[in-house]
């Protein structure tokens, strides 16, 4: 496939992008049904888009799978493999990923609803992210750095080591990027890997572990253990386990970075979502920013943790600007996400429908609906899926909980202000600093902007997508604040480090 789907992609006239994705198509519901092997309770794997599709029937890892994946992975080889032949595997397999993309997207878009051109991107992120990495390894040589003399015959080096075993917890938005990332940086520093996926992701972070193996990555160094918060409880408390990678909500990523060091520190790396504001000013290109806007609020039904859920725009283009947003939200196809016409499909369970359900309910009392806030059902021969509508609020309360608490759903409040100054300040007012965006005409706005905002991930005047929207490489993606606990970001030139630990090697010649 030569077309390059990245997450600015917005559209894809590609004939055989599509034919790859459908021929993917056909492949991936011919895995439906079946069942993964296991030795603990069985879970079942149902469609958002559909629930009488199953995926798979998988069986949840018991504590004593745990604990023999860890100890299994600690007395692997993997780390003693000089470091050409680590990276030579692992591009191998971002190869097989790229290879399989039409596949692997379909089936990411049966388990977790993401429309078409969406699930190729989170494909091919996998892959960049994998080959990224190696990169850096390899432009590092290893991490392996001479460092300066104290005397002639004295020869010191710097030199990044393995911690050993290494966690990743994956969420189910990003089922295969956010699992590949991590596991893909942790194996190319030499560690092993005991990778946790959401239970909503069980189906492809299995297909991404046969990618993986295919290549020749060891059996004992890459260990998968399915299941839901047991599991990654078992996986977070295990003595053993090195170092961790986790990526979820706020609550969640904080207990698990609280709890994980016990008799020692231990690096844990926790990406923990977003309450992402643009601002927009008066000044600005209104049809860019409803654009933007609505691409990084209503992309995979607002499921993600740098989607736009807050707009500050400067009162005298609040009103055009909320007509633009209402008439972009009416624009949005929803239905199943297989289909080219999509762009958003169902939000995860019945749990999002319900924080849906809620926050509509909510804006109705205290605010206004401009568009959007429905359910739908099996309307019009639409299938039984937890489909919702874009939603575009107004007229809140400036300490509204909907906009500071972290939703998962298309919706979006627009808020007027009369300054830039103001809209920095409430953008900044939150707990999170994940991503933020801003649309202004004049170049003093964006540089007052940018010297204040608080978020690792800043995007000026992109229609591509407000809030939304990194590239291994290109966007280094991290949180500030509750968003992120390291401050170095995925895909980004300090990444791959946080995997290792410094050793200083001092030799006196003979």
């Amino acid at each position: 496939m030569t077309t390059r789907v990245t997450y600015a992609t917005l559209t894809s006239d590609n004939e055989e992008l599509h034919a790859s994705y459908e021929n993917g198509l056909r492949v991936a519901k011919s895995w439906l049904g079946a069942t993964i092997p296991g030795n603990g309770p069985a879970f079942t794997v149902t469609s958002p888009c559909d629930r009488s599709v199953v995926l798979c029937t998988a069986h949840a890892a018991t504590e004593s799978d745990v604990d023999e994946a860890v100890t299994a992975a600690a007395a692997s080889g993997w780390a003693s493999k000089p470091w050409p032949e680590r990276v030579s595997l692992l591009r191998n397999a971002a190869d097989l990923i790229s290879e399989r993309s039409g596949e692997l997207a379909a089936l990411m878009t049966i388990e977790v609803g993401k429309n078409r051109l969406e699930a190729l991107g989170d494909v091919e992120e996998s892959a960049d992210l994998i080959r990224y990495y190696c990169r850096q390894v390899e432009d590092n040589n290893g991490f392996s750095h001479e460092m300066e003399r104290l005397s002639a015959n004295e020869i010191t080096r710097s030199v990044l080591r393995p911690h050993g075993v290494w966690a990743v917890i994956s969420p189910f938005n990003f089922p295969m990027a956010l699992a590949a990332g991590p596991a893909g940086a942790a194996l190319a520093a030499g560690n092993t890997v005991v990778l946790k996926p959401s239970e909503q992701g069980t189906y492809t972070a299995v297909k991404l572990v046969e990618c993986l193996r295919d290549a020749g990555i060891p059996a004992d160094a890459l260990h998968l253990l399915l299941g839901g918060d047991q599991v990654g409880n078992a996986v977070v408390e295990h003595p053993d386990v090195a170092g961790l990678t986790f990526t979820g909500s706020y609550q969640a990523g904080m207990s698990v970075y609280q709890r994980f060091s016990k008799r020692y520190p231990k690096p844990a790396i926790c990406e923990m979502g977003g309450k992402n504001a643009a601002v927009v000013t008066a000044g600005a290109d209104l049809d860019v920013a409803a654009a933007g806007i609505s691409r990084s609020a209503f992309g995979f039904s607002g499921q993600k943790c740098s989607a736009c859920s807050r707009v500050y725009v400067e009162r005298t283009a609040y009103q055009g600007l909320v007509d633009r947003l209402v008439a972009k939200a009416g624009e949005v196809v929803v239905g199943d996400p297989t289909q080219r016409s999509v762009f958003m499909g169902p939000v995860i369970d019945e749990d999002a429908v319900a924080r849906f359900t809620d926050a509509v309910d909510h804006a109705r009392r205290v605010g206004k609906i401009a568009a959007g806030g429905e359910l739908l059902r099996r309307s019009e021969g639409r299938a039984d899926g937890h489909y919702v509508t874009p939603t575009v609020v107004t007229d809140l309360p400036p300490d509204d909980r909907l906009l500071t608490e972290e939703l998962f759903v298309p919706l979006v409040a627009v808020v007027p202000v009369d300054s830039l100054d103001e809209a920095v300040i409430q953008a900044n007012d939150t707990d999170f600093g994940l991503t933020a965006g801003i649309f202004a005409g004049q170049q003093w706005e964006i540089d007052a902007f940018l010297d204040r905002i608080e978020a690792g991930v800043v995007y000026v005047n992109r229609a591509a997508g407000a809030t939304t929207g990194a590239w291994p490489g290109v966007q280094p993606f991290g949180g500030w604040k509750g968003s992120g606990s390291t401050g170095k970001a995925g895909g980004g030139r300090y990444y791959v480090q946080q995997y290792l630990r410094e050793q200083s090697r001092t030799e006196v010649g003979r």
